[in-house]
């Protein structure tokens, strides 16, 4: 087994509650999320709370996006804790966590994701370089968050 942690950070003009918006609502990652273009027919379902702590979204899609589901576990104005859950490909829960830090006029936005790599996974992990795959994947979000809140 080995874990890995990968975090990605960016900086935008736009104001933490605005930027923390953008998260705290599931229905509005189709706006940024990395991983929402991969698959034009992928379903989606949101459940629970419409926003925060409570907020439920699954997927179900082809090999590229897989099947899986998050849940805001936690939400402050600072930060928001959501539990991820892979159910296809593979099965893995990986904690994940978005951190909003004003700077100057404008936020430091930070997204970091925990997981373990088990079975063959833990040998192959390494050799597809995944920890790097989704780093490019959280900087491209990151990237797409940042336009989307900028936008007026």
């Amino acid at each position: 087994m080995s874990t890995y942690i990968v975090t990605r950070s960016i900086e935008t003009s736009a104001s933490p509650s605005r930027v923390h918006a953008f998260v705290d609502d599931f229905r509005h990652w189709s706006a940024w999320s990395p991983w929402e273009d991969l698959d034009p027919s992928m379903r989606r379902a949101y459940s629970g709370a419409d926003s925060g702590v409570g907020a439920h979204y699954s997927w179900t899609g082809d090999g590229k996006v897989g099947q899986g589901e998050m849940t805001i576990e936690s939400s402050t104005p600072e930060a928001i804790g959501i539990r991820l859950e892979f159910i296809k490909p593979f099965k893995a829960l990986c904690p994940t966590r978005f951190e909003f830090t004003p700077v100057g006029e404008g936020t430091r936005v930070s997204w970091t994701m925990e997981g373990e790599n088990r079975g063959l996974m833990a040998v192959l992990a390494p050799l597809l370089r995944i920890q790097k795959s989704i780093e490019k994947d959280f900087d491209r979000g990151l990237t797409k968050l940042k336009a989307v809140a900028e936008s007026s």
